[in-house]
């Protein structure tokens, strides 16, 4: 095999490992403005909860309750 030849080969997977490296991994893009994300972030485990509390709802069911509360001491 000749060096030229072998300078092809090399040049030519070089171009087609860098082209199919690149297509595989996903990145982010710029569309109108708005930078998005790459395509496989839907499969991506999510690695953080922010911590809540147990109830989402606490103040609406202190008034409640309070209500309740004033509710049945009236009623006596």
């Amino acid at each position: 095999m000749s060096n030229k030849s072998k300078q092809l080969r090399l040049k030519t997977f070089t171009v087609l490992a860098f082209v199919g490296l690149s297509v595989l991994t996903g990145c982010q893009s710029q569309i109108g403005g708005q930078t998005l994300p790459s395509p496989h972030y839907l499969t991506d485990d999510v690695q953080y909860f922010a911590p809540t509390g147990e109830m989402k709802l606490q103040r609406e069911a202190a008034v409640m309750q309070e209500y309740k509360a004033q509710r049945d001491t009236g009623s006596n």
